[in-house]
């Protein structure tokens, strides 16, 4: 694979494990965030530190952003100092922000006009698969573009599929929240009836992780529930934001989905409750 330039702007808890990753493999990356001293750490193992959006793209032959909302999104990219404002044609520009998916298409011919391309590519795996190189990834936009990118997804990522148009890979991540959404309550309830029946829960979880209840949840985040762990593998305050998001489209869609609306409801008290900072495995809180 050709060594490339690449910017990377967002360098948060999964943010900092890709730019490692892409620096392993021998790539040369700039990065960007809003915080320097957060990417300290990464400028130490050979990254450099550009003082804006704009200055993270200028030479880049690929720019990644990975920041926290659809508004940050559109700052990074179509700000004064922002993304657009220095990208040369050719560029390939790719969202992995979990974002909206009419911002992505609004972005990708943004894009087109100024001869860039662009992809959203969301990823699923949080914290852990964002430092094993597991991810998966759901990628939207110009499948030629997709095939081009692809081995540099292969150096952080597993599980890359080529989803459809501009905003395919923002839908399918829709879908992801959905059902981690809904499928956090189940966790949660899970764990309060078996600690509550006083059964040795490191035994139960062997069990039933291996069975037709096993999940990403189950096997990863309902040990960190049972350790009181409440450190982000993915924020609540971003999970929330997902899930408005969702629920914006399936009004959209004219479309219900009751279960996501009482997981939105269960998170929002959450945050009142000061807990935004927590991963989403705090959410057996609410049992307390």
């Amino acid at each position: 694979m050709d060594m490339k330039k690449i910017g990377f702007i967002g360098t948060g808890v999964m943010g900092a494990s890709i730019v490692k990753h892409l620096l392993h493999a021998g790539h040369e990356v700039t990065v960007y965030t809003r915080t320097k001293t957060k990417a300290d750490a990464l400028v130490e193992l050979g990254a450099k530190w550009a003082e804006t959006p704009a200055k993270a793209t200028e030479e880049q032959q690929i720019v990644f952003t990975m920041v926290g909302y659809p508004k940050d999104v559109e700052e990074v990219y179509c700000g004064d100092k922002g993304v657009f404002s220095s990208a040369k044609q050719g560029t390939i520009v790719v969202d992995m922000t979990t974002s909206e998916p009419t911002l992505a298409k609004k972005l990708y011919e943004q894009a087109k006009e100024i001869g860039v391309h662009s992809l959203d590519a969301p990823v699923s795996g949080g914290d852990i698969g964002a430092q094993n190189g597991t991810l998966s990834l759901m990628v939207g936009g110009d499948e030629a573009v997709f095939e081009q990118m692809k081995p540099i997804f292969e150096v952080f990522g597993q599980n890359i599929i080529y989803q459809g148009a501009a905003g395919a890979g923002h839908h399918t991540k829709m879908c992801n929240q959905i059902a981690i959404a809904s499928g956090m309550i189940g966790v949660c309830e899970s764990m309060i009836y078996g600690l509550n029946a006083g059964l040795t829960m490191d035994e139960v979880l062997r069990s039933i992780t291996a069975g037709a209840a096993g999940s990403w949840s189950l096997s990863n985040l309902a040990p960190r529930m049972l350790k009181a762990d409440f450190d982000p593998g993915f924020y609540i305050k971003h999970m929330i934001k997902d899930m408005k998001i969702a629920l914006d489209e399936a009004e959209r869609m004219n479309i219900q989905l009751p279960g996501l609306i009482l997981a939105k409801t269960m998170y929002d008290k959450l945050l009142e409750d000061g807990y935004g900072e927590n991963g989403t495995q705090a959410l057996i809180k609410c049992y307390e």
